[in-house]
């Protein structure tokens, strides 16, 4: 169970959700001085009203004071507009690990700090040890740590998980014990703070919907799509195409509006080589190694619970093809010790672990070879 010892000003940052709830109730039940805090972000779907109306709830029944701070303008310029600028050039932005960064453990732990706060605390399943080492939370199924590695190691010392070493199975068993009123209200889906809503639908009527070709390796028309900026490498689409079997869309190309695919995925499609831009380091030693021109070997992913994979990575350089930038040191290497179908998306977050599922950093993939 989680434990602090020292008696703190907390604020905790409620979503209207059962976690932060029970995050919330732990830390006041060890003596702590709780305080909640909603995030207003960018209401699409207008669940964020309900959203609302569950966290005062939540901080009434717990008897806290309850704050709720409007961040929508700051919420759309720092992660919406991200997002549409990303999917604009074809790639595919992570708005879960901007929103951390930039929202709950941007904005709002500096706001909650400027009340007085000696730290912040979520709903996240994620492990805090000693002198900031982010590692998984116990619950595999429910793990968030690769949504936290932008979070600023200076700021991990005063974050707390308290969720970190419980089983959602426990957390909801916690909810019910303690008579928290959104005790069986179910997960959210959609993204942080956008709410439930067609994805798709809002970038179609954000960037417009364009219909183009999709084609073969050797550009041969095969079917249609209805938008470049809809798909993502390596996912498989049943476009509108002759043989109506799906196809795996494995390059895009904005400026034709064209998508290539194939029918069946084999090994010459999958990479063993990729580079990575905006390079941020949480573990210390690994960070010295790699500016010391080291390679270090870690666990990866490129995407959420994807089963991690080992590579070696080092910063700046080139291989097989492979140019880096001439600011070498903000971009790292990644090559893994076989080809495999890992789909590392321009745009998307690779996040560096140990083998004991400590997070040791990440970087935004930019591109590989195949």
């Amino acid at each position: 169970m989680f434990k602090k010892e020292k008696k703190e000003k907390i604020f905790v940052a409620l979503s209207g959700g059962v976690d932060s709830a029970v995050a919330a109730y732990l830390l006041k039940q060890e003596g702590h001085e709780v305080l909640g805090g909603f995030i207003k972000g960018y209401n699409v779907d207008g669940c964020q009203d309900s959203d609302a109306e569950d966290a005062a709830k939540v901080a009434a029944h717990l008897d806290i004071p309850f704050y709720v701070f409007d961040m929508e303008k700051e919420y759309e310029k720092r992660v919406v507009d991200y997002l549409l600028d990303g999917y604009k050039k074809g790639v595919t932005p992570n708005p879960d690990v901007v929103c951390n960064s930039e929202i709950k453990f941007g904005l709002f732990y500096d706001q909650a700090m400027k009340l007085g706060a000696d730290a912040v605390a979520s709903g996240h399943y994620a492990i805090l040890k000693p002198r900031m080492h982010l590692y998984e939370a116990k619950d595999k199924t429910k793990d968030q740590s690769y949504f936290l590695w932008q979070v600023p190691k200076e700021r991990l010392e005063k974050i707390l998980f308290p969720l970190g070493k419980l089983k959602k199975d426990t957390v909801r068993a916690i909810a019910r014990k303690a008579g928290l009123p959104n005790a069986d209200k179910k997960d959210s889906q959609g993204i942080c703070f956008l709410g439930k809503f067609d994805f798709n639908e809002f970038l179609k009527e954000k960037l417009g919907a364009k219909e183009g070709d999709v084609v073969d390796v050797v550009g041969n028309v095969i079917g249609s799509h209805y938008g470049v900026h809809l798909y993502t490498i390596g996912q498989r689409h049943g476009f509108v195409n002759k043989t109506n079997k799906p196809l795996y869309v494995i390059a895009k190309d904005v400026a034709r509006n064209t998508l290539t695919a194939v029918h069946e995925w084999d090994d010459e499609l999958n990479t063993d080589q990729f580079i990575t831009r905006g390079v941020m380091m949480l573990d210390v030693r690994s960070e010295k190694k790699l500016k010391d021109g080291e390679v270090i070997r870690v666990y990866g992913r490129c995407r959420y619970h994807q089963p991690a994979f080992a590579c070696d990575v080092r910063m700046g350089g080139s291989r097989n093809g492979v140019s880096l930038p001439p600011v070498a040191g903000e971009n790292l290497l990644v090559t893994l010790k076989k080809r495999q179908a890992i789909f590392p998306a321009a745009g998307q977050s690779f996040v560096m672990y140990t083998g004991r599922g400590k997070v040791l950093g990440g970087a935004i993939i930019q591109g590989y070879e195949n």
